[in-house]
């Protein structure tokens, strides 16, 4: 871990209209590029407590327009991780923050 918190990877290591997840010591997060800009959130559902994908890395819907929980099938915004299908309509993932620093995205660690 550096000042900056924890290095999750390159920039590239997501392209854009993809998503990746990470297991840290404490939480699983993942974070979405959408046309060049990043978005992170806790790996969680908020309608059961489950994670999200149903295979490593699999995040989106088909379109790649959407978040969305292999569960149930709810629908996520990309930007602000609000439900807008399913059962936890109105509901929200937990954002996460992080940074990026010479291509790498970090994690934020508050102290």
């Amino acid at each position: 871990m550096s000042r900056r918190g924890t290095r999750l990877c390159h920039r590239d290591a997501i392209p854009p209209a993809s998503a990746k997840g990470f297991d840290l010591d404490d939480q699983s997060i993942f974070v979405v590029n959408q046309a060049g800009e990043f978005y992170a959130y806790r790996n969680r559902c908020p309608h059961l407590g489950v994670r999200l994908e149903w295979l490593p890395d699999r995040f989106l819907e088909q379109q790649s327009e959407l978040i969305i929980c292999a569960t149930h099938g709810a629908l996520f915004l990309i930007e602000s991780g609000e439900c807008i299908s399913g059962p936890c309509h109105g509901q929200a993932l937990q954002a996460v923050d992080i940074a990026l620093y010479n291509d790498h995205i970090y994690l934020v660690t508050s102290h």
